[in-house]
């Protein structure tokens, strides 16, 4: 009998610990999968710089841009940010964040913040074909050819789009191809009468990587710098996405 409680106190003693590692790495498991499905503080101030310069916000913008460099965006990873955006919100708002950055930029300087400027886009081969490369890249990002529809009723904005804006634009590997999407999303989302555009670009980000988590985190973002209205026609869009992670 004694024995045998000898046993099973040795059973109980080797059993709690392995229940506490099995639970434990279980937390684990569950939060390292948590951390992926959400925004971290640069994306998220990605994102707000990107609505808040689609809709025109130069002042709430310029708060973005502040905490957008404290939380350690590069300067040249704003810039690009900025750049980018004239695709889709157009030259003026995309030159009115860039004046608004470069006054930021200045005052930060002046105020002693030494802020890191990042590194500038690799050289592309002189011989490199943009339409080439911009139809590659576009294939890639869509997951299948892009032709027919407006594409071949207007056949210049289809060369337009893969010449300079997959091209060139996207060419730039001062942001990745998932950052360029949350940017993109961010603007779409922000911008009023754009609901097919958002749509393509919802899956198109999914096929960078983005989760379902991290686009409804955008739409937060939206809610929060935006408004709740704008938020919710974005939350209708990605409810008809069909989920790849």
């Amino acid at each position: 009998m004694r024995t045998n409680n000898i046993i099973f106190s040795w059973s109980i003693r080797l059993f709690i610990p392995l229940m506490l590692l099995l639970v434990s790495s279980q937390l684990n498991a569950q939060n390292s999968m948590e951390a992926t499905n959400k925004l971290d503080a640069g994306q998220q101030y990605m994102a707000g710089i990107s609505a808040l310069t689609a809709v025109g916000n130069i002042d709430s913008l310029t708060v973005q841009l502040n905490n957008g460099l404290d939380a350690g965006l590069t300067i040249n990873e704003i810039k690009e940010t900025l750049v980018h955006l004239y695709a889709y919100a157009g030259f003026p708002r995309s030159l009115n964040g860039l004046t608004a950055f470069m006054q930021v930029v200045e005052d930060r300087k002046k105020a002693g913040k030494q802020d890191v400027e990042g590194r500038n886009a690799s050289l592309l081969p002189a011989d490199t074909n943009m339409l080439e490369l911009g139809t590659e890249v576009q294939t890639k990002l869509v997951g299948q050819p892009v032709s027919g529809g407006v594409m071949a009723f207007a056949p210049a904005i289809d060369r337009y789009l893969k010449e300079h804006l997959f091209g060139a634009v996207f060419a730039s590997d001062v942001l990745t191809y998932q950052q360029r999407e949350l940017v993109t999303v961010s603007a779409l989302a922000a911008m009023t009468g754009v609901e097919p555009q958002l749509q393509s670009h919802f899956s198109i980000g999914m096929n960078t990587g983005l989760t379902k988590s991290q686009l409804e985190g955008i739409l937060d973002i939206i809610e929060k710098n935006i408004s709740k209205a704008q938020a919710d026609k974005g939350r209708a869009v990605l409810s008809k996405i069909t989920v790849k992670n």
